[in-house]
């Protein structure tokens, strides 16, 4: 962290780069030089061994690149196609399938909870509360915003009550497939030649591109506090609504295009995803309905991270009125883990701190 808070004092010279309102500038000698620059500046000065970056405009992407190294024993280079496990970012992809049920009438949003078998310890709790990280822990005078990815992923319970067949099942049909996301995984447990499947749940041939796809995936490290690296044993996991999901940016830019076109989602649907929900008392909260979404001067920030302790990290910042995204995945948790993201303010973040003050 300290290393970081020295790169800080160079973001601050950004302020300087526009007047804030005015459209960003993307030729070659704008702002991709600079950001390309202060990207792999704040890489570096975190210790993050491998790094890809994809900046999206208007569904296309724009500017893509990869810094250091996805197998750092190996020296293989990270790059735009490099697979990383995406961590909590995998929400985002529950919210368009339970947001999709309920463009259908087979979800209700305000519903109780307990009406389609989910069990928290909150009554009466919702979707839209479960979905914006709204849900009031006893005290109702209190911010009923908390994050709570745990709680987040009984939104799997919710989709196989919608569509029912397992969870990763339903991600696979509706959005990797769809989309042509040919290097996403819906599980990293799905290496395994004997874990044991539904019948029909996958054909050989994508099995076996799902196992060709996890055998190049970056290594995940640790970072310790001298900067030392260690590779990380992540455990094998299956997909669900708050994790599991290998993805790369170039990936995660198709998903991206698909929101921004009205693909997935009506246009009045995505209103309510991504725009601030009222908490318990009236005020706004820092989230949407599966997304984060806050203000930075004076323009609508809608946002997402992840992290898998000790391994990877995500962060994707979408502006939405310039139909602007800039995607980042890291094979340590140092993207996010510094910032405390979980409070629900991007702007703690020195990466997106660098996006947004040359592009707002």
């Amino acid at each position: 962290m300290r290393k970081l808070l020295g790169v800080a004092s160079l973001v601050i010279v950004l302020s300087g780069a526009g007047a804030a309102g005015q459209a960003p500038v993307f030729t070659p000698y704008g702002i991709i030089p600079i950001l390309d620059a202060y990207l792999e500046a704040l890489r570096q000065q975190a210790g993050i061994p491998g790094m890809s970056a994809a900046l999206v405009r208007d569904g296309a992407i724009l500017w893509e690149k990869g810094y250091g190294f996805q197998n750092v024993t190996s020296r293989i280079r990270a790059t735009p196609d490099t697979p990383y496990m995406v961590g909590e970012l995998s929400g985002t992809l529950a919210a368009v399938l339970v947001l999709q049920c309920v463009e259908q009438g087979h979800l209700e949003l305000d519903r109780p909870l307990g009406e389609y078998g989910i069990d928290i310890p909150e009554p009466g709790a919702t979707l839209r509360q479960l979905l914006s990280h709204t849900i009031a822990a006893g005290d109702t005078e209190a911010d009923s915003f908390v994050y709570n990815p745990g709680r987040y992923g009984q939104l799997t319970a919710a989709m196989e009550r919608c569509a029912p067949q397992p969870y990763r099942k339903s991600i696979s049909h509706r959005i990797l497939n769809r989309l042509a996301m040919k290097d996403s995984v819906p599980g990293t447990d799905l290496t395994n030649p004997l874990l044991p499947m539904p019948e029909g749940l996958y054909e050989p041939l994508e099995l076996l591109r799902y196992r060709q796809v996890l055998a190049r995936q970056a290594v995940g490290y640790r970072i310790d506090l001298r900067g030392r690296m260690d590779p990380t044993d992540v455990p094998p996991a299956t997909m669900s609504a708050n994790g599991g999901l290998v993805s790369t940016v170039r990936d995660l830019a198709r998903l991206d295009g698909a929101l921004d076109t009205r693909l997935l989602l009506l246009d009045e649907t995505l209103g309510q995803a991504w725009n601030p929900v009222q908490g318990l008392r009236g005020l706004p909260a820092p989230t949407g309905l599966g997304w984060f979404v806050q203000s930075y001067r004076g323009q609508r920030v809608v946002w997402h991270f992840g992290v898998v302790p000790n391994a990877y990290s995500s962060l994707i910042i979408k502006l939405p009125e310039r139909n602007l995204t800039l995607i980042l995945l890291a094979n340590s948790d140092r993207l996010n883990t510094p910032f405390h993201l979980q409070l629900g303010d991007v702007g703690r973040s020195l990466f997106a701190t660098v996006f947004l003050k040359l592009t707002t």
